[in-house]
């Protein structure tokens, strides 16, 4: 789902209007980023909770080359679902 598909569920769910309903998402998005950009945690009920997470520094060698490089340690973001999340990718059936 795209960014606008999201704004006119919203807004159909709810009853809102579209423009209404794209100024709240990217005011909580901003939120959500500046709290993970100060290293703090996110947690969404019902849907999970977004932390972030040092990767530490490691060796990386490519597999065509074999030419090894050290990766520098970074932060990342990790998601973490909630048990409601959980449970409803259990109810999908698996395609093979």
């Amino acid at each position: 789902m795209k960014h606008k598909e999201l704004i006119t569920a919203i807004a159909v769910k709810l009853d809102r209007s579209e423009p209404a309903v794209e100024k709240l998402l990217n005011g909580a998005v901003e939120v959500v980023k500046s709290r993970l950009a100060d290293g703090q945690s996110v947690a969404l009920q019902g849907l999970g909770l977004l932390e972030v997470k040092r990767k530490e520094e490691r060796l990386s060698v490519h597999p065509m080359t074999k030419v090894r490089t050290i990766v520098p340690p970074k932060q990342v973001v990790g998601f973490k679902q909630s048990a409601a999340i959980k449970s409803k990718l259990k109810e999908i059936p698996h395609h093979e």
